[in-house]
């Protein structure tokens, strides 16, 4: 599975990066908002940070905008991925785009009717938003399921690129059910280290290494 940071945090990302961890980079405009920075100079610095796919996102409606707003952000780096809304506008710029060899990742996907669409387009990835399925009482898993089976019954390229982690788990029942992507935060990222009886194992060997009296340096 790859691992995508869901940030625009240059710190995090590189401290990730520098581990191994990060596979791409997703961003948006919320979290632009939250860097305080200019989009064009923060998205360069990732990409140059990172050798996999960078996702940028439109912020048109329409898809003749879309399309000019997406071919702008590609060119700020060759491994830019041209993020799109799942409308059909949308839809109709990602096919656009994807013809003319850009990577386009279709988001805000809450139905597997929408991931086909996305396929058939040309997507790159597909983006369906775990958390916020979550948040109104559907299975947001149950959609990862759902979209990994209709790509296999027809080898659709496409990658499922699942968003809105809330949760280590979150990122475990990907793995198991098939997304070829996690995108997280970085702070569920590190959180995969940790477990309650590593911490407690850990704490009785240093108290037992304690009354050896020795050091190895």
């Amino acid at each position: 599975m790859k691992f995508f940071v869901d940030t625009a945090d240059v710190a995090a990302i590189r401290e990730l990066n520098d581990l191994g961890m990060v596979d791409g980079v997703t961003t948006n405009p919320s979290l632009i908002l939250k860097s305080g920075r200019d989009i064009v100079e923060v998205t360069k610095e990732i990409c140059d940070m990172v050798s996999g796919p960078v996702s940028a996102e439109v912020v048109a409606s329409e898809a003749k905008d879309m399309i000019a707003e997406g071919l702008r952000l590609a060119q700020i780096a060759p491994n830019i991925a041209i993020k799109v809304p799942l409308t059909w506008d949308g839809l109709t710029a990602c096919k656009a785009l994807a013809s003319e060899g850009h990577k386009v990742n279709v988001t805000l996907c809450f139905s597997s009717a929408q991931a086909l669409l996305a396929a058939k387009a040309g997507a790159s990835f597909i983006s369906p938003f775990i958390g916020r399925l979550d948040d109104i009482h559907l299975d947001g898993l149950e959609l990862i399921e759902d979209i990994r089976i209709i790509y296999d019954n027809y080898d659709f390229r496409t990658e499922i690129l699942a968003a809105s982690i809330r949760s280590v788990n979150h990122v475990i029942d990907c793995a198991k059910i098939g997304a070829d992507v996690v995108t997280a935060p970085p702070a569920i990222i590190k959180a995969m280290a940790s477990h309650v009886l590593t911490d407690k194992g850990l704490e009785q060997f240093n108290k037992d290494w304690a009354k050896t009296g020795q050091k190895i340096l």
